[in-house]
C-alpha cells in the first residue's frame, strides 16, 4: 500500500484486513477535498488487492469525524460546487466491492455521517454521536444523508435529525437501526477489527456478490433483486470456493479459500 498519505494513513492490523485511519486530528479529521481524494485512493487499492477481504475505516477517540471541511465551501458558488463534482469521489467509494466497516468513535457529524453510512456496517463507541446538522449552517445533507440515514432508521428518526441538526447517541443509533453493535469506549477499535476478521474469514467472492445482493435491494423492485439474488447464487457455483466449502462441510473440516 502506498503510504505517503497527509491526511490518512493505511495499514493492516490482521491479516485479510485493511486499515484506513482519519488523520486530521486537530480539525477533527473534517473531510476536505484532499481527504476525500486520499480516501478513494485507499479504498480503490485495498478493493484490488486480493489479500484483502475487508476494510476499516476509523478516527480516533474524540472523532470519526465532525462533518465536511467548511472553510472550503464558504465562499463556493453553485456554479463552482457543481464543476467540482466533489460528489463523484463519494460514489466511486460507494463502488468498493469489498465488505467495508466504519469505525465510530466520537463525532459522526454531517459528512461524517454519511461516510460511515457510505460503508456496510457501523461498529459504535460508546461515546459515539451522529447526525447530519447542515440546516445550521444554511444547506442540507449532500452526500447522501436524507437517503441513507432515513432508509436506515425510517422517516420519522431522519426527518427530525435533517431538519432541526439534532444528533443521536450510539445507543438511539443502535435502536434505530444505525449502527450493527455498540462497544464501551476502550473496545470500539478492536470489535470493528474482530467483526472485520469474522468477514475476512469467509469465502471472499462470495462475500463480495452478497454484500452486491444486499444492496441491491435498496434500488430495485422485490421480483427484480431476487432475480439478481438468484443469478449470483448460480454464479458461485463456477468458483472453487464453492466445492471447497460444501466438501470441507460434508468432511466436516475447515474450508481453504482461495477467493476464486
Amino acid at each position: 500500500m502506498d503510504n505517503t498519505y497527509t491526511c490518512i494513513r493505511t495499514y493492516q492490523p490482521k491479516p485479510g484486513i485493511g486499515a484506513i485511519e482519519l488523520a486530521r486530528p486537530a480539525v477533527l479529521n473534517a473531510l476536505s477535498l484532499t481527504t476525500m481524494i486520499e480516501l478513494v485512493s485507499a479504498f480503490e487499492a485495498f478493493d484490488a488487492d486480493d489479500t484483502i477481504r475487508c476494510i476499516v475505516i476509523h478516527g480516533n477517540d474524540r472523532a470519526f469525524a465532525a462533518g465536511a471541511d467548511i472553510t472550503e465551501m464558504a465562499d463556493a458558488t453553485m456554479m463552482t460546487m457543481l464543476q467540482r463534482d466533489q460528489f463523484a469521489r463519494w460514489e466511486r467509494i460507494r463502488q468498493t466491492k469489498t465488505p467495508t466497516i466504519a469505525a465510530v468513535s466520537g463525532f459522526a457529524l454531517g459528512g461524517g455521517c454519511e461516510l460511515a453510512m457510505l460503508c456496510d456496517m457501523i461498529v459504535a463507541s460508546e461515546t459515539a454521536q451522529f447526525g447530519q446538522p447542515e440546516i445550521n449552517i444554511g444547506v442540507m445533507p449532500g452526500a447522501g444523508g436524507t437517503q441513507r440515514l432515513t432508509r436506515a432508521v425510517g422517516k420519522a428518526v431522519a426527518m427530525e435529525m435533517v431538519l432541526t441538526g439534532r444528533t443521536i447517541s450510539a445507543r438511539q443509533a443502535l435502536a434505530a437501526g444505525l449502527v450493527n453493535r455498540v462497544a464501551p469506549q476502550e473496545a470500539w477499535l478492536a470489535e470493528a477489527f474482530a467483526l472485520a476478521g469474522d468477514v475476512a474469514a469467509k469465502a471472499p467472492v462470495a462475500a463480495r456478490l452478497a454484500k452486491e445482493s444486499v444492496l441491491k435491494s435498496f434500488s430495485t423492485t422485490l421480483e427484480a433483486g431476487l432475480e439478481f439474488e438468484r443469478k449470483n447464487f448460480y454464479m458461485l457455483f463456477a468458483t472453487e470456493d464453492q466445492k471447497e466449502g460444501m466438501d470441507a462441510f460434508v468432511n466436516k473440516r475447515t474450508p481453504e479459500w482461495k477467493g476464486r
